[in-house]
């Protein structure tokens, strides 16, 4: 039994950082159910140029953070909509939305007008810049926050989506944080987490450029492949430079200066020297952090279930919500689902 069975989520968000935390809810096996505009759904939705090989075959990013939930389609800008989120809140545990501070308030999904309603419930809300302050209404997406940040380093562009990727793990924590809280004191309570913030986190963070010594690199092979070394404990390293039959090399694990850049050189020399099948044959039982450079391509992601069609769970959640038949097809008539 997954920890978080019983548990349900309303992922009122759009694009990576909800969908991510609600993923890490869902994977703990939480019951989400993603309510998407009837117009086209989550913009994720389109966004399939890019595709991962996954255990179960080529996925869209869309269908790899999206995987077992529910969707259903409800138009949030619709009066006809409050009261049908309000019969879904009343059965969920956690309320999840990326809307702008003054959107989510428009919509009446904000964490003070929700909770009104539903004091049990736990309200997450990802968002720019945080919901109150100068830059609360701010636009912005990954690339600004990162900028922002000072993790740009023109005009090369940056590569994992760290603000965004940090926000979802910081939603995720914090909703089972104030779960927890829940269950001490029975009231539900509001998440807060500014893209901005959970961005700016990373910049403490050291790189790989920071640590890159000739220990801790990656290294060109004879055949035109890498190898990434992450020797940075003497016993990594030792065994390293044992292996390679360079002991003498071993006392100069952190050199600097020009020694450093000696020894870097030397051993890139000594690595252009095989091939990248030689060279992990040769380190095959060495302790060493020694890995081929994989391409993305290379890459299986083991991402197990299936995401949901656009609305596929709408009458299902909706009649188990109390919203009879009859309404169900007058909200639909008028586009509301």
């Amino acid at each position: 039994m997954a920890v978080l069975d019983g548990l349900r989520v309303l992922d009122l968000t759009r694009l990576l950082p909800g969908a991510y935390a609600t993923l890490l809810l869902a994977d703990l096996g939480a019951d989400v159910i993603k309510i998407e505009d009837p117009r086209g759904g989550d913009g994720m939705r389109r966004m399939n140029a890019r595709l991962k090989p996954s255990r179960s075959g080529v996925m869209s990013y869309f269908e790899m953070l999206n995987r077992n939930k529910k969707s259903v389609t409800l138009d949030l800008r619709s009066p006809a909509a409050a009261t049908v989120l309000d019969a879904l809140a009343a059965q969920s545990d956690v309320l999840v939305d990326s809307f702008r501070p003054s959107t989510a308030r428009r919509l009446g999904v904000d964490p003070d007008t929700i909770r009104m309603r539903h004091p049990r419930l736990v309200s997450a809300s990802i968002n720019g810049f945080g919901r109150s302050g100068p830059d609360a209404e701010r636009a912005a997406h990954d690339i600004n926050y990162q900028a922002l940040a000072g993790l740009l380093h023109a005009p090369a562009l940056p590569g994992p989506l760290v603000g965004d990727i940090g926000a979802a793990m910081r939603a995720a924590i914090g909703i089972l944080a104030a779960l927890l809280q829940r269950e001490r004191t029975g009231e539900g309570g509001c998440v807060d987490v500014p893209i901005a913030r959970a961005t700016l986190d990373w910049s403490m963070f050291p790189t790989t450029d920071d640590l890159e010594k000739a220990c801790y690199t990656i290294y060109q092979t004879a055949d035109n492949k890498w190898l990434a070394l992450g020797a940075l404990e003497a016993k990594f390293w030792t065994g390293f430079c044992e292996r390679l039959e360079r002991s003498d090399l071993i006392p100069l694990q952190h050199a600097e200066g020009h020694e450093r850049m000696r020894v870097m050189d030397e051993v890139r020399a000594i690595m252009r020297s095989r091939t990248e099948s030689e060279w992990l044959a040769l380190f095959g039982d060495a302790d060493v952090c020694l890995t081929p450079v994989l391409a993305p391509e290379d890459v299986t992601i083991d991402a197990r279930g299936v995401a949901p069609a656009l609305g596929a769970h709408t009458d299902e959640v909706l009649a188990a919500a109390g919203i009879s038949q009859g309404e169900r097809e007058r909200l639909r008539r008028q586009q509301v689902i």
